[in-house]
């Protein structure tokens, strides 16, 4: 048994039949011309062949005594007659219908009595432009299981590169699984498990403090930030500290003040249990094309193309903020190369620029909030614990969960965020799954209370495609959302590229003239008369003018 870290553990605890904890991805396959074979079988043979490289997906929770602290992962063999389900759609469904199953599919559960994840093949789906037969797969993996890079890990393992499935190596035998653990042995895990959790946590605090004592020193400057430091001796007190600093923006050449609260919007609401989902695909090389020309990264490209598609949005559904939106943005914490089945992340905010009116100040202000926030997630970032001591955590977490939602608390506190945006890298070649070619890969992420808005973006073959995951009150429209993010993104490429008045060149400093000893006194003699010379004209052209 390994018992599961804090971060992992905190989306089972926050799950409810409102707030689903599962992360996932609506593709579109391509089969061979000429299949007519059996699809979902054919899915079952090829995950029954990878499984033994796929341990996320081999594992059931197994819940501590009392529930007193984080469950366990347990060894378990999926029935894959459960955990790979047909759905027969009317013949010649296109993308509506498919994005309507998945807003029906989002809100149900997994079973925490199997493996926690699942995936829906959808036959019925209509052919290709020549005729090529279709089908359609929806995958939900549990966050507590992996997180958007753990996923596209396990991605690697499940997919191809070529219609022919590649052989793959048997592991060695897993070796004998341990009995179950009784109730004291479990207990004493858990007991051994907090102690660990404590005294790991209370090693990584004066290294905390140090980093940003140092980064309160750098941003304040002199007696103000050295008399500052002693008030950032605890990790969340110093969060807290520097947190305004973290979201600091510059628009044009004036700073402006730091990220207050964000304005309230028809998204911060409490969630109900339905969801509308949509996806829509953008063109990456164009994108990047463009970005380019801009300096700007692909990360801020994309919260430019969001931020104008919601700008657009509350224009028409009003009413349109008067104080930009902000966006939530999950920080991948994970070293390179780190391809473990867990949660490594933290989570900023970004300003979208969105009470803007003029595209090009938008880039602008959004370039600089990226800049800011990256100045100082660079050193917050490995300071984001992702493992805690969890005694008595479930019931609490879980009670607050549900009092959360019941009690309508989003309505009542004030909005730090307006929506989630996440963007996480993908391969960018075509790959294929049982022999069948994927076309999209449209991401499925979650809604929480108060952030009825979830934007996941991730690359695939030369494109980037984009999943709007809503609650189906707060947000029906994701469809129309997604046509506005095709018109933010066809603003982005009509914007002219501003060019960034140069640096003035500060004058040279004149070299001090050396004192002379004073000369002795002569006597007077007669001084001529200095003939007049004519005055330097005032309309000389400067050798620099255009």
């Amino acid at each position: 048994m390994k018992q599961l870290a804090g971060l992992d553990a905190s989306f089972l605890y926050l799950e409810t039949p409102q707030m689903p904890m599962h992360v996932g991805a609506l593709h579109l396959l391509e089969l061979p011309v000429g299949y007519d074979g059996d699809y979902v079988e054919d899915l079952r043979e090829h995950m029954r062949a990878r499984m033994p490289l796929l341990p996320a997906l081999r594992r059931r929770l197994i819940a501590m005594p009392l529930g007193l602290s984080n469950p366990g992962w347990v060894d378990a063999d999926p029935d894959l007659e459960e955990h790979i389900v047909e759905i027969a759609l009317p013949e010649n469904s296109g993308m509506a219908e498919l994005e309507a199953q998945v807003g029906a599919l989002h809100p149900v559960l997994l079973d925490r009595a199997r493996p926690l994840w699942k995936f829906h093949v959808f036959t019925g789906v209509e052919s290709g432009p020549e005729g090529q037969p279709r089908v359609a797969l929806y995958t939900q993996l549990h966050h507590a299981a992996v997180d958007g890079q753990a996923a596209v890990a396990l991605a690697q393992v499940i997919l191809d590169l070529s219609p022919e499935p590649r052989a793959v190596e048997a592991l060695a035998a897993r070796g004998k699984k341990r009995g179950q653990l009784g109730t004291v042995g479990m207990l004493r895990a858990a007991m051994s498990q907090q102690w660990r959790q404590t005294v790991k946590l209370a090693r990584s605090l004066p290294n905390a403090a140090t980093i940003l004592g140092g980064m309160a020193v750098k941003s304040l400057g002199g007696a103000a930030a050295e008399a500052s430091v002693d008030k950032l001796r605890t990790l969340l007190a110093a969060v807290s500290a520097t947190a305004s600093q973290t979201t600091a923006i510059v628009r044009g050449k004036a700073p402006v003040a730091s990220l207050g609260p964000a304005p309230r919007t028809r998204f911060n609401v409490s969630l109900s249990n339905t969801r509308s989902f949509a996806g829509v695909t953008l063109p990456l090389a164009e994108l990047n094309r463009t970005r380019k020309r801009h300096q700007a990264s692909l990360n801020d490209a994309v919260l430019f193309v969001i931020g104008g598609a919601l700008r657009r949005y509350f224009a028409k559904h009003g009413p349109l903020p008067r104080k930009s939106l902000i966006a939530a943005v999950p920080v991948s914490t994970r070293a390179a190369g780190d391809t473990t089945p867990n949660n490594q992340a933290t989570m900023t905010f970004m300003s979208l620029g969105t009470h803007l009116a003029d595209p090009a100040e938008r880039l602008a202000h959004v370039m600089a909030a990226s800049k800011a926030m990256k100045a100082q997630m660079s050193q917050l970032k490995s300071l984001m614990p992702t493992d805690f001591p969890s005694l008595g955590i479930p019931w609490l977490m879980q009670a607050g969960a549900m009092l959360y939602g019941r009690a309508k608390v989003a309505e009542k506190l004030p909005v730090v965020a307006n929506v989630v945006i996440s963007n996480v890298p993908g391969p960018q070649l075509p790959l294929y799954l049982a022999g069948a070619r994927m076309l999209t890969n449209y991401p499925t992420s979650i809604a929480v209370h108060g952030l009825a808005l979830n934007v996941t973006v991730q690359t695939y073959n030369q494109s980037l495609d984009i999943g709007l995951m809503a609650c189906g009150e707060a947000l029906p429209e994701t469809a129309e959302l997604a046509a506005y993010v095709e018109a933010a993104f066809m603003e982005f490429q009509a914007l002219p590229v501003v060019e960034m008045p140069a640096e003035p060149t500060p004058p040279a400093r004149k070299k001090p003239v050396a004192k002379t000893a004073p000369a002795k006194k002569a006597a007077a003699k007669p001084v001529a008369k200095a003939t007049p010379q004519p005055r330097a004209s005032t309309t000389r052209k400067k050798a620099t003018a255009g």
